[in-house]
């Protein structure tokens, strides 16, 4: 099997979250999920200064869907939203 690369789009509820912070509660809850350590995180620019984090991590194919770990991210205070916007297998 293969492994696969992901980027989720989380928008925080407004421009007032700090996104570090968000991503400090985000990251424990991936590596539990992937069981990797290394995460690529940047800023993407919304609207009226709104930005989301967007987050990149590889994963096994294994596990399947990243649904459990969307709905975990969703639940955690100053996350709008949650959605998978790349997924590309990586063969080697």
């Amino acid at each position: 099997m293969a492994d696969v690369i992901l980027t989720l789009k989380i928008m925080p509820e407004s421009p007032e979250i700090s996104l570090d912070d968000l991503f400090s509660k985000i990251e424990p809850i991936l590596k539990e999920f992937t069981g990797e350590e290394q995460f690529r995180k940047e800023e993407e620019p919304v609207a009226f200064g709104l930005k989301a984090l967007k987050v990149t991590f590889v994963m096994d194919e294994k596990k399947g869907s990243t649904e459990d770990a969307e709905k975990k991210i969703e639940q955690i205070d100053g996350v709008n939203s949650v959605e998978v916007v790349d997924v590309r297998r990586a063969v080697g």
